[in-house]
């Protein structure tokens, strides 16, 4: 049973279809091969309008909910997690953009993100500010009708890539609680006094992970989103969507895991018989698929929800921590069950291992997570 009605078990398969028939594995695994960012499947997927699935309809979306983005999401993750990564990245900004920007920002961007001709990227972290994001430093300084801005950020996803606003979180009050001193800006990433370098990481090769040098940028005030002091409001704000979509992202990939190992191990022959036949091989695809189950069931509670807008901090957390250590461990597991077989690209379990690998760390460490769930669980 998997508690999803006709409606949401079509539009799930259509997702699945489409990757497997439009965009392929192949291509995912040529892309993460070459570090080359995934531009022709990027516009397939606009083209088929899902880029305006969570936009409101009088902003020219579809008004869809959170549920069906997570269903989305766990299609999109189905051959790596990285591929997910160039969708789900840009509509996080977006939705910001909806909620906190006027109306000249929503005109000037939601469309040209939902027909995709514009990409957004995210840009928190920097040397000395990882998950304590308040403490940045980056310092932006308003000078007449544009802001000076100077600093260093990292990690972030998909700012090298053609066409793409940085939503960028800066300093813009250095004698207030340092929480309440941030702001963002919206950055094209053409702008001058941006030095963005790809860095060789392990895993999200394709969307490409940067760092942002920026050195006296000046950014028009018109380009503020919401209001100065904001920042932080806006950057969590969307840390909901973030982790249930991400988590959708995960169960995806960790399903393929569990499906490519289960036929390696019929195909696969020692002693005259399948390894399938082994028990020791059994329960290790047993466990493998128990665990992706409740990843998949944790994600729908989560999101199911939120889509009602209830509180659900705790169950987000969850569902994250638990896809997240599910899609490591199945793609470990997996690399085991493949054997030598398994440190080759053409197998794909080494990128899903990858990826996994950096899951338990983007979008709020592992033990962030388990410091929501456990402060949830205090006594009165």
């Amino acid at each position: 049973m998997n508690f999803l009605n006709t409606e949401q078990t079509t539009w799930r398969e259509t997702v699945d279809r489409f990757m497997e028939k439009e965009i392929t594995r192949e291509y995912i695994r040529e892309h993460d091969a070459e570090r080359a960012y995934p531009y022709s499947a990027y516009e397939r997927i606009a083209a088929e309008g899902w880029l305006r699935l969570l936009i409101p309809e009088e902003f020219g979306g579809f008004g869809g909910d959170i549920f069906d983005y997570a269903l989305m999401c766990e299609g999109l993750g189905k051959f790596g997690f990285d591929f997910a990564t160039t969708v789900l990245v840009p509509t996080f900004t977006a939705m910001n953009i909806v909620k906190f920007g006027n109306d000249d920002q929503k005109a000037a961007y939601l469309e040209p993100f939902m027909s995709g001709k514009m990409r957004f990227s995210i840009s928190i972290s920097e040397p000395s500010a990882g998950s304590d994001a308040a403490s940045t430093k980056t310092r932006a300084r308003l000078d007449k009708d544009h802001y000076i801005v100077k600093g260093q950020k990292l990690w972030c996803s998909g700012a090298a890539a053609r066409d793409v606003v940085i939503a960028m979180l800066v300093r813009t009050d250095s004698d207030v609680a340092k929480h309440k001193g941030l702001s963002v800006l919206l950055i094209p990433n053409d702008t001058a006094g941006l030095d963005i370098r790809k860095l060789p990481t392990l895993a999200r090769r394709a969307t490409g992970t940067t760092e942002i040098f920026v050195d006296d940028a000046m950014v028009p005030a018109r380009n503020l989103l919401g209001q100065e002091g904001q920042g932080w409001e806006i950057i969590t704000d969307h840390l909901e969507l973030e982790r249930i979509a991400v988590s959708a992202a995960y169960v995806g990939n960790a399903q393929t895991a569990v499906d490519d190992a289960l036929t390696y191990a019929h195909q696969r022959e020692q002693f005259n018989q399948p390894i399938f036949d082994f028990q020791v091989i059994r329960h290790m695809l047993a466990d493998m698929q128990t665990q992706v189950d409740a990843a998949r069931l944790l994600v729908y509670r989560a999101a199911e929800l939120a889509a009602r807008h209830q509180p659900c901090a705790k169950e987000v957390a969850m569902a994250k921590l638990f896809s997240s250590e599910t899609l490591q461990t199945v793609s470990r597991q997996g690399m085991q069950i493949l054997g030598g077989h398994s440190m080759l690209p053409e197998a794909d379990m080494e990128r899903y291992f990858r990826e996994g690998m950096q899951c338990t760390i983007g979008g709020g460490t592992s033990q962030i997570q388990r410091t929501i769930i456990s402060k949830a669980m205090r006594q009165r």
